[in-house]
């Protein structure tokens, strides 16, 4: 059950900062105002609150991990979202990154 809580923690993560810094983007980049930029602000912040939750008490390997499930998360969001089409080393790097997340994370440690 904790690995379980620690994915769906880590999905619940990359929905607050990817979706947030897309709707910082939208705000910026795509001119459609303060409340995109101010909603993305506010959705960075929760993916710092949600990053608490992890059952693992170590920041570092809980940052550490988070990169890899950013990585597969952003392109997953890209072609949700964006229509971005990634090739087959966005997906083969995508694919080491969550290999990477799994042994940071789930291999078995002693004491």
């Amino acid at each position: 059950m904790t690995v379980l809580k620690s994915i769906v923690l880590f999905a619940l993560a990359a929905l607050a900062e990817i979706g947030g810094a897309w709707l910082v983007w939208q705000g910026v980049r795509e001119h459609r105002g303060l409340l995109w930029a101010g909603a993305g602000v506010i959705a960075l912040g929760l993916y710092g609150f949600v990053a608490t939750l992890q059952p693992d008490a170590h920041f570092g390997r809980i940052l550490a991990a988070y990169g890899g499930v950013f990585v597969a998360g952003s392109l997953l969001w890209g072609m949700l979202v964006d229509g971005f089409r990634p090739d087959r080393y966005d997906l083969a790097g995508a694919a080491l990154c969550l290999a990477g997340v799994a042994v940071i994370m789930y291999a078995p440690r002693g004491g």
